[in-house]
């Protein structure tokens, strides 16, 4: 029996293997744009994947682990930290992000859909059928304009979430920035795959959407735009627009995260139990 054990340790070794993850940042040089990644893991029967169906959750767009993969019998999710060159470079100007930032966020997220495939790919060699939605065909976001109160906003209806797969799988909870912390912080990138082989499911060590967040606030100050407030939560509208802003000046590259770094939640999650006892 392939175990979660080994998959991992799979996994960890083509991490190592597929190029990409080291970048030559102008003005900076070479730059690791992430540390090794963690994992975590859920049987696709867990309900959780009917909830996320809910409208006021993702919505009636999503798909479940099935209807990605009639043959599913785990899903499996993965949480890449940004490395501390990239998390204290984004420190250092309080509007636009850093040049690591934008590298980690374009040419890292190239570097895990090469590595996402990579995995697809060990397992086809393996006898194990896979699916990656982020990378396949049908995948979508449908954008649905709304209003919180008097604000407009937008909800995104998506077809996969890779914030709430990491949820299920164990990874983390969200946060007031609506990113998701987990036992290694917030800063960083996810990525999930769909498998036909079984694997022991993570156990959650939360039970609350929000257990890992102390509602310090930080992220609501540190936000260019105000898109944040312990009162209303996030604006996705106005974080986007800042996004859209950045995006014309750094084109073809865009980001921001400056919610997920300079906060308590940065590299760790300040209110799980491990560091509780820590």
């Amino acid at each position: 029996m392939y175990s979660n054990a080994e998959f991992i340790n799979d996994c960890l070794e083509l991490f190592r293997q597929t190029k990409g993850n080291i970048v030559d940042v102008p003005g900076t040089g070479e730059t690791v744009l992430f540390e090794e990644p963690v994992f975590g893991f859920a049987s696709p029967d867990d309900e959780l994947f009917e909830t996320f169906r809910r409208k006021e959750v993702i919505g009636a767009n999503y798909l479940g682990p099935y209807e990605w993969l009639p043959e599913a019998k785990s899903v499996m999710s993965m949480f890449l930290p940004f490395s501390e060159a990239v998390r204290k470079s984004n420190k250092t100007n309080r509007t636009d992000p850093s040049k690591e930032w934008l590298y980690a966020r374009i040419e890292g997220q190239e570097f895990i859909g090469k590595y996402m495939a990579a995995i697809k790919q060990f397992l086809a060699d393996k006898g194990i059928k896979a699916c990656v939605p982020a990378l396949d065909e049908r995948f979508e976001v449908k954008i649905e304009m709304t209003a919180k109160g008097l604000r407009p906003d937008f909800h995104a209806d998506s077809r996969w979430s890779e914030r709430h797969a990491a949820y299920a799988c164990g990874l983390g909870t969200f946060g007031l920035s609506r990113g998701l912390i987990t036992e290694k912080g917030m800063a960083g990138r996810f990525a999930s795959i769909i498998v036909s082989a079984e694997f022991e499911p993570t156990i959650r060590k939360y039970t609350g959407i929000d257990d890992y967040c102390i509602k310090c606030g930080v992220c609501a100050k540190n936000c260019p735009v105000k898109a944040i407030s312990l009162k209303h939560g996030k604006n996705n509208l106005k974080c986007h627009m800042h996004v859209q802003t950045m995006k014309k000046k750094y084109s073809p590259r865009y980001g921001c995260g400056k919610c997920q770094v300079g906060v308590p939640c940065e590299f760790r999650a300040p209110a799980s139990k491990s560091a509780q006892n820590s």
